[in-house]
This record gives C-alpha cells, sequence and structure tokens, in this order.
C-alpha cells in the first residue's frame, strides 16, 4: 500500500501545482449497474469522479449515469465492449455465469473478509491477476470501490439453518446463488438492485441479499420484511470495477494514466472506511426498530463457508479438465494469501 499512497500523495500535489483548471480534455459516460443517488452510486463512482476532476485538475470529466439510463444493470461490462459507452461501473458478481473465475473477485463464501481482501489486492498481486484476466476482454480495469461485509439477508422468513434454506426463493447472485441451489437447495433469483424492494415487499421472494447495512438502509427493506440475517459469510466483501477498452485507454495522455489510476485508489480506501463507519451507525438503528435480527451460529457459518469454498474448488477444477487454469491458478493465489493471512495476523489487534 505505500506504493499507493505515494501515487495518490504526488498526484495530489501535481494538481495542486496546475493551475488554473483548463476545460476537459477527456469525458467519459460511465454507468453503473446501482440507481442513480444509491450508496454505492454515491460512496464509489460519483467519489471517483470526483477525486478524478480534482486530480487531473479537470482534464478529465467522469458522467457517472444510473443504472437504465444508457444501459440495462446488468449489461454495463456488455456496452463497454461493444463501445456504447466509453466506460462502466460494475461488479463482476453479473460475469461469473460467463465465466466463474470472476467469482474469486465479486467475493464468495468461504473468502476473505475486506480487509485481508484488499491487502490481496494491492499488496499480494491480486489487483495484476484482475488485470490480466479483463485484458484478455479487451478491457482495462481499476478497481473502484471494495465494501464491507453484506446482510446475508433481508427475510420475511426467519433463517438458522440449512433446513430454512430449502426451497427458500432468494434474491441473489454470483458465486452465492449456485451454493444456495446446488447444496442447499434454495431458490436463487437475479434481479437488478433497484426492482428488488418491490420483489421482497409483494413476497416474490422470501429473502434478498444486496449489500452491507448501510447501503441496504436507504433501499428500504428493512421496512418490508420483519428478519435481518448476519453475518455476511456469503459476501465477506466485493469489488466494483470501472473498466473501459484498452484502446480507449491506450489514447489517453500518458501523464493523466497515473491521475485517473491514483484517483481509483484513493476512492477505493475511502469508500470501505466509509462503510465501517456507516455500517456501526446503521447496525445501531436497526437494533432499534421492529426488526429481529439473528446471528447465525459458528456451526453453521462454518457449513456455508465450506459448501462455498468447495464450489470454489470443484469449479476450478472443472474448468481446468476442459483446459482453462485461470480460475484454479487464480484460485491458488488467493487460497495461500488467505492462509497466511490467517496464520499470521493473530498479532493484530481487529476492534
Amino acid at each position: 500500500m505505500k506504493t499507493t499512497i505515494r501515487t495518490i500523495a504526488a498526484a495530489a500535489a501535481l494538481a495542486c501545482a496546475m493551475a488554473p483548471a483548463i476545460a476537459a480534455e477527456v469525458t467519459w459516460r460511465v454507468p453503473t449497474s446501482v440507481p442513480e443517488g444509491s450508496p454505492f452510486y454515491k460512496n464509489f463512482l460519483e467519489r471517483f469522479a470526483e477525486h478524478t476532476k480534482t486530480l487531473t485538475a479537470g482534464r478529465v470529466e467522469i458522467q457517472p449515469f444510473g443504472a437504465g439510463v444508457i444501459v440495462p444493470a446488468l449489461k454495463v461490462f456488455e456496452a463497454v465492449e461493444n463501445g456504447v459507452v466509453e466506460a462502466g461501473h460494475s461488479t463482476s458478481s453479473y460475469l461469473v455465469n460467463q465465466n466463474p473465475v470472476n467469482a474469486i473477485f465479486a467475493g464468495f463464501p468461504g473468502g476473505m473478509g475486506p480487509d485481508a481482501y484488499k491487502a490481496w489486492l494491492y499488496e499480494g498481486g491480486g489487483k495484476k491477476l484482475l488485470e490480466e484476466l479483463r485484458a484478455k476482454q479487451g478491457l482495462k480495469t481499476m478497481i473502484v470501490g471494495i465494501g464491507s461485509s453484506e446482510i446475508m439477508a433481508h427475510a420475511n422468513k426467519p433463517i438458522r439453518s440449512a433446513e430454512d434454506l430449502k426451497g427458500l426463493k432468494y434474491r441473489t447472485s454470483g458465486a452465492w446463488a449456485e451454493v444456495m441451489r446446488d447444496y442447499f437447495g434454495a431458490v436463487p433469483t437475479v434481479v437488478p438492485a433497484g426492482e428488488t424492494y418491490t420483489l421482497l415487499q409483494r413476497k416474490g421472494v422470501d429473502a434478498v441479499e444486496w449489500a452491507p447495512p448501510s447501503a441496504n438502509m436507504p433501499e428500504g427493506f428493512h421496512q418490508a420484511a420483519k428478519y435481518i440475517v448476519v453475518p455476511g459469510v456469503h459476501q465477506p466483501t466485493f469489488m466494483w470495477e470501472v473498466v473501459t477498452k484498452q484502446a480507449t485507454w491506450d489514447k489517453l495522455p500518458d501523464d493523466l494514466k497515473p491521475l485517473i489510476e491514483a484517483a481509483a485508489a484513493l476512492t477505493t480506501h475511502e469508500s470501505l472506511n466509509f462503510f465501517y463507519d456507516a455500517d456501526m451507525k446503521a447496525m445501531e438503528q436497526y437494533r432499534k426498530g421492529r426488526n429481529e435480527i439473528i446471528t447465525l451460529s459458528p456451526e453453521f457459518i462454518a457449513e456455508l463457508s465450506k459448501a462455498g469454498s468447495d464450489w470454489a474448488h470443484k469449479t476450478a477444477e472443472a474448468q481446468k479438465a476442459k483446459g482453462d487454469s485461470t480460475m484454479a491458478d487464480v484460485l491458488s493465489d488467493y487460497d495461500a494469501y488467505h492462509t497466511r493471512w490467517k496464520a499470521e495476523s493473530g498479532y493484530l489487534i481487529r476492534d
């Protein structure tokens, strides 16, 4: 992280020295997969736009667009690849069905929590592996947002054991959807964030998962369903990206590239701190309300985590048997870092 901090500091100093601000040389329309004004929109994409403007002294303008304004929520990556927009902001969770290696970067049950995951990305080589994966798609990627652990479910039914998951109609996505269906007999469905509240309120599903406590609160899920199930074993952390075509990136003036990347890194570090603080306040508010908060037992958490890890490893081996070792290679690197983190982080004071 030292390198990242030095890069940000240098970029900020350079930006301050460039005065007065000039008209934008580069304008990117950047749709995201969440509605305008939602916490992800503000904490990730708007923050990135502001930092980019500051660090480039106005030479680069990021124009954020909410889901559905230019492209559908689940089609952001596709829109960038097809040249519909200059860049896009989304999560690799929506790409798991196309290529399951994306589950490792989206976050999966049994995986690392936010602090370990961020360290792996920025210091342990994970970011480089992500860049190599996107390069195969002809894309340049920047991490723009890492989140805290999510709420496992806002539910109309209590969830306390594996038995409660059988037949459960559950709005989810990514690896968790696969695990729910194949290991626990749930019935997962994928819908964009903007449609989730109505689905839960009308009991079109029994449960939903979407985001950390603070990001769920303005969505009103706690008003639509009685039960709040924690911890977020299904999604210990998550990551969002801004992607652009490599050709679009290559056309940028060379002096702007590190400034935009610094804006992305600064956004990511700040946004995680924001979530930690906001989530604490949100949980306090939930506990004062009418909801019943269910904290899963350590045994059930271990069962869910084991299933998630098993899914990841079996899927990676299946991909390797088909001649594609990418997921197996990335997962091996991820696992090695996770093992080291668990073995050598006992010195840390967590609270």
